[in-house]
């Protein structure tokens, strides 16, 4: 209530960041899912009473977008596509807020040699570059999980891990010090009780924002690599960036429709989760936040006898 209420009472710019971000994702969420009603067909279908859809055809009653090289509907897979984005994205940012910010917080907390040794482990890993990180985990993962949405959505999650790890840690070496965790100390609270209760509701206050933000960078990643061939399987599931790839050959024919598509859910959906995230941190960094003012209504004027008394 108290998020809701912020941002209601945040004017300018960032509340309509936000709230357009908002209207966008919501659009695509809804696409995700209701793909089974909204689609006309599902994502690797390509017959219907044994008849096999054209190749390369243009937009039709039957299929409203067109078909690509490979006889698939362009609604049916761009509609499936939004609910592979949103389980591929929104699993790895979540795993990797589960698994950073403990991590951070418990490293950040304690200090001491196991802080130095996770703090280097972290950095090293935040050194690479994402999407080369992304092909690594990538490779590890397809000889165990295929190219499945879990093996997409594990290798994001090695990428964000150590971004929540360095937020959540640098912000509890500085709270811990704080009079309130001093007086926690004084009273005899475990540290536990100091972590759980004190600190955690301290130092995670910008990790919606990290959340929002890296949603859109995993998008644009795993997009990446399905054109490149090594993320999602079309079997296994539609993903824009994979039939961006393979609309290439058309484009260079002269069929833009089927890599036009594809390409405008990316940039929509990667341009709405950015919204999101740039609105929530102006609405919730309090160094940036423009409050609306409040009306104030004062009394009747009083006469100039009532004055003089």
């Amino acid at each position: 209530m108290r998020f809701l209420h912020t941002i209601w009472h945040t004017k300018g710019l960032a509340r309509y960041l936000f709230w357009t971000g908002v209207v966008l994702t919501l659009v695509f969420v809804v696409l995700a899912l209701f793909a089974h009603w909204i689609a006309p067909y599902d994502f690797a279908e390509r017959r219907v009473d044994g008849v096999r859809f054209p190749a390369s055809e243009g937009p039709s009653a039957e299929h409203l977008l067109g078909t690509n090289d490979q006889s698939y509907d362009i609604l049916s897979r761009l509609i499936w596509g939004a609910r592979t984005a949103l389980q591929v994205v929104f699993g790895a940012v979540i795993m990797s807020a589960v698994i950073g910010v403990p991590l951070g917080l418990f490293s950040g907390f304690v200090g001491g040699w196991f802080d130095r040794v996770t703090v280097f482990l972290m950095d090293a890993l935040y050194s690479f570059p994402s999407l080369l990180l992304a092909i690594v985990f990538s490779f590890m993962l397809r000889d165990v999980l295929g190219g499945s949405i879990v093996a997409a959505a594990l290798s994001l999650t090695a990428i964000y891990i150590p971004q929540y790890f360095r937020v959540v840690r640098n912000t509890t070496v500085s709270a811990r010090e704080s009079t309130y965790v001093e007086a926690a100390r004084a009273i005899g609270a475990p540290p536990r009780t100091i972590m759980g209760r004190y600190l955690f509701g301290n130092v995670v206050q910008s990790v919606p924002v990290i959340g929002t933000l890296n949603a859109a960078d995993a998008l644009s990643t795993l997009a990446a690599l399905g054109f490149l061939g090594l993320g999602i399987q079309p079997t296994e599931a539609s993903e824009w960036g994979y039939d961006l790839s393979r609309a290439l050959d058309n484009v260079a024919a002269g069929d833009f429709a089927s890599a036009f598509w594809p390409g405008l859910a990316i940039i929509l959906f990667i341009t709405a989760l950015t919204l999101v995230g740039e609105g929530l941190n102006e609405t919730l960094n309090p160094t940036l936040r423009r409050r609306r003012l409040q009306k104030v209504t004062f009394g009747p004027r009083p006469s100039r006898e009532e004055a003089i008394r």
